[in-house]
């Protein structure tokens, strides 16, 4: 009798996992709205040239798709995250702690953070230093104290007095989107170094600094409008005196009525974006869960189909959707890599 029990829980046990491995039968992508436009456009050219299903593909954030990658492993959980930021060590420790040992990093390109307006408005050129003294949380004291103080200012000319006088109105990415993790680091931390007394604190308070320099103000002037870029466009249509902050993609894509501000005296272009002299300019990525590989259909092909040439190339249908293509040598190199599914270690702090 004890052998009964033990063979039908056996035979049921087979029975479970075999209904959780055909449960799903098209792969899962989360992750960046900035990636979502490229991953979006080759999950519709895989379904349409191949016997696969078209992926499922969501915008969630960066930070969002991390969670939802690392929270194990199963047909429950996304096969793929897209990420416009390096994987975090401390996601990949959350990966490790579910059971998601094995991750794939593919690193697709380059993008550059634009800070855009529209059409109708007067195009700005604005350093970095501008930009951290429009948008942070704190800053140094106007008067000369030496402290540092709530952000006093409320337009654009109080910041440097030959830009407009219009009140600063930025709508930019959420806490949770690794757009808004790369423009602290690369525009909001650049210009945040430009003061001696907050690049001195690096040295004796390295958290106090990160938090000074990556504080966005609360008081209304930065907007956070979710993860939806094209909200935004719309939003920058309908108001010629707010700014903008997305990915290069979505400027290129909507070049008909919204304008790239310069930074630093360079505008955001594939030329500039590819060359590094546009200074918020940073790497874009997708990461495989390897072990779903061979169990949901189709992820091998899905990324042999994303890292050939007729795809990510220079003249790939992704350049059409603002990819800046990595540099021969190295796409190659990733090419071989993400095909092999070659994993990678734990990433520095």
């Amino acid at each position: 009798m004890r052998k009964t029990l033990i063979a039908a829980a056996v035979t049921a046990f087979a029975a479970t996992v075999s209904v959780q491995a055909v449960a799903r039968d098209t792969i899962s992508i989360v992750g960046s709205s900035t990636v979502f436009p490229f991953s979006t456009a080759v999950a519709e050219n895989f379904g349409r040239t191949t016997n696969f299903g078209t992926p499922k593909v969501e915008s969630t954030g960066t930070g969002g798709g991390m969670k939802l990658f690392c929270a194990g492993v199963g047909v429950g959980t996304p096969d793929i995250t897209n990420a416009s930021r390096a994987i975090k060590a401390s996601e990949y420790d959350a990966c490790v702690a579910n059971g998601v040992k094995d991750i794939v990093e593919v690193k697709i390109g380059f993008d550059g953070i634009a800070i855009a307006s529209s059409k109708d408005a007067e195009q700005l050129d604005l350093g970095l230093k501008e930009i951290f003294l429009a948008l942070a949380k704190v800053v140094p004291d106007p008067e000369g104290s030496g402290k540092l103080i709530l952000n006093p200012y409320k337009t654009w000319y109080d910041v440097r007095a030959n830009l407009p006088k219009i009140e600063i109105e930025v709508l930019g990415p959420p806490p949770t989107s690794g757009t808004r993790d790369a423009f602290a680091e690369l525009a909001m931390e650049g210009g945040c170094k430009t003061f001696e007394q907050i690049k001195a604190l690096k040295a004796t308070d390295e958290d106090q600094y990160k938090a000074v320099c990556h504080g966005i103000r609360e008081d209304g002037h930065y907007i956070e409008a979710g993860e939806n870029d094209n909200l935004i466009v719309q939003k920058l249509v309908a108001n010629p005196d707010a700014l903008g902050i997305f990915g290069y993609s979505f400027l290129e894509q909507n070049a008909d009525k919204i304008q790239g501000s310069k930074v630093g005296g360079v505008e955001p272009t594939y030329d500039s974006i590819s060359d590094g002299s546009y200074p918020i300019s940073r790497s874009i990525y997708f990461y495989v869960k390897k072990a779903h590989v061979g169990t949901i259909p189709g992820i091998a092909e899905y990324v042999a189909e994303f890292t050939s040439d007729k795809a990510w190339g220079p003249e790939g249908y992704l350049a059409d959707k603002g990819l800046i293509a990595l540099p021969d040598a190295e796409r190659k190199a990733m090419a071989k890599d993400a095909q092999a599914m070659k994993t990678i270690g734990k990433p520095a702090k």
